[in-house]
C-alpha cells in the first residue's frame, strides 16, 4: 500500500475511534512491530543510500502527521472521558439534535374555533367583550334589577371597590361576568339592526363543582335581531348548527323555561353522546344534557339598548362551550379541561 493510501486510512480510523482503547489499537496497527508504517521504515535499509534518504524523508513526514492526529484525538477523548467521569454536561455539536415536539390547541379552543367557523357560515359576526363587567351591563340592562330573585342563579365574584368607585352609582359596581349576554347591550348600543352576532368568552360563577359544573367555563352568546324573527328561525339555526358541529343528526329538544332577558324562554337539551341516552354522570343519568338557554329578546332589553321593541324582535341564546366539547369528544367530567393533565390533553 502506498503512503498516500496509508495516510488516508489512518485519518479515517483515528477520526472514528470512540475511546482510548480503540486509539491504542490503531497506534499498534501503524507503529507496532508489524505496523504498516513500521514495516515500510524497516524496509528502507535494503534501498540504495540516495533513494533511502529521499523516501525516508517522505515516510517520516507521514509518520509525524499520523502521530499528531493520534495525539490530537487522544487529547479530545481524554477531555470527553474526564467530563463523563465528573458527570459534567457536554455537548457534541456534530450530533443531530432531537426534534422538538410541537404543541396543539386545547380541546376547548378547538371547539370554540369550530363553532365560530360554523356561525360565520350562517351569517353571524364574532364579537368579544370584557370579562370584568359593570352591574349595569351584567344585570340591570338585562332586566335583572337588584332585588330580582333571578340574581341568585348568577351569584358571582364581586370585585373590591376603591374609594373613587364608592362615590359612583351602584350600577357601576364591578364583577366577573356571569354570562356573555352583556355584550348584547354593548353591541346594540353602537349598532343598528338587522344584526347577527355570536359572543364567545370566559364566564365565572360562584357554585359547587362537579362532573358538569365549574366556577369558570366558556359560553357562546348568540343574538339575531330583525323586523321579523321568530322562534322557528331560532330552531332552524340551532338544528343546522348542531348538524354541522357533530357531523350527524344530533337530537335536540326545547323545553319551556324562564330567563329575565327573554320572553318566551326555552332550554335546549341535546341527547347525551357519551352514554347514548343510557344515563351517565355527565347527563345526570337522564340521557339529555342541557346545552343552552334561549328565547325571544325581552322588550326591556331592547329599551336598555335604546331600541324600540315595537320595531324590532329577535332571539338570543347562550351555549356552554365546555358541555359542547364534552359531547363532541365524549368527555364525562368538565374538570378534566382545567386539570392540566397532559395524559388527557395529548389525546386531542
Amino acid at each position: 500500500m502506498d503512503l498516500k493510501s496509508i495516510k488516508k486510512k489512518a485519518k479515517k480510523e483515528i477520526e472514528s475511534a470512540k475511546d482510548s482503547v480503540a486509539l491504542k489499537h490503531i497506534f499498534q496497527d501503524f507503529f507496532g512491530k508489524k505496523g504498516e508504517i513500521a514495516v515500510i521504515l524497516s524496509s528502507l535499509k535494503n534501498l540504495p543510500q540516495k533513494e533511502r534518504k529521499d523516501k525516508g524523508k517522505i515516510i517520516n513526514e507521514v509518520k509525524k502527521e499520523v502521530l499528531e492526529m493520534i495525539a490530537k484525538k487522544e487529547n479530545n477523548l481524554k477531555k470527553i472521558e474526564a467530563a463523563l467521569d465528573a458527570k459534567e454536561e457536554w455537548i457534541d455539536i456534530s450530533f443531530p439534535s432531537k426534534k422538538i415536539p410541537l404543541g396543539h390547541l386545547h380541546p376547548l379552543t378547538q371547539a370554540r374555533r369550530k363553532t365560530e367557523e360554523i356561525f360565520e357560515k350562517l351569517g353571524f359576526s364574532v364579537i368579544e367583550g370584557p370579562q370584568i363587567e359593570t352591574e349595569w351591563y351584567n344585570f340591570d340592562a338585562l332586566n335583572i334589577p337588584k332585588d330580582h330573585p333571578a340574581r341568585d342563579r348568577w351569584d358571582t365574584f364581586w370585585l373590591r371597590e376603591s374609594e373613587s368607585q364608592k362615590s359612583k352609582v351602584k350600577s357601576q359596581r364591578l364583577l366577573l361576568r356571569t354570562h356573555t349576554s352583556p355584550v348584547q347591550i354593548r353591541y346594540m348600543e353602537k349598532n343598528n339592526p338587522p344584526l347577527r352576532i355570536i359572543v364567545p368568552g370566559r364566564i365565572f360563577r360562584y357554585e359547587a363543582t362537579d362532573a358538569s359544573h365549574e366556577i369558570n367555563f366558556y359560553q357562546l352568546e348568540g343574538l339575531m335581531v330583525d323586523s321579523k324573527v321568530t322562534l322557528a328561525d331560532f330552531k332552524g339555526v340551532m338544528e343546522k348548527f348542531f348538524q354541522m358541529f357533530f357531523g350527524d343528526e344530533a337530537k335536540i329538544r326545547l323545553r319551556p323555561s324562564y330567563f329575565p332577558f327573554t320572553e318566551p324562554s326555552v332550554e335546549i337539551d341535546i341527547s347525551c353522546r357519551i352514554c347514548k341516552q343510557e344515563g351517565c354522570s355527565a347527563c345526570g343519568r337522564k340521557g339529555w344534557v342541557e346545552i343552552a338557554g334561549a328565547g325571544m329578546v325581552h322588550p326591556n332589553v331592547f329599551k336598555a339598548a335604546n331600541l324600540n321593541p315595537k320595531n324590532w324582535q329577535g332571539f338570543a341564546f347562550g351555549i356552554g362551550l365546555d358541555r359542547l366539547a364534552m359531547m363532541k369528544y365524549r368527555i364525562n367530567d368538565i374538570r378534566l379541561f382545567y386539570g392540566g393533565d397532559l395524559r388527557f390533553l395529548e389525546q386531542f
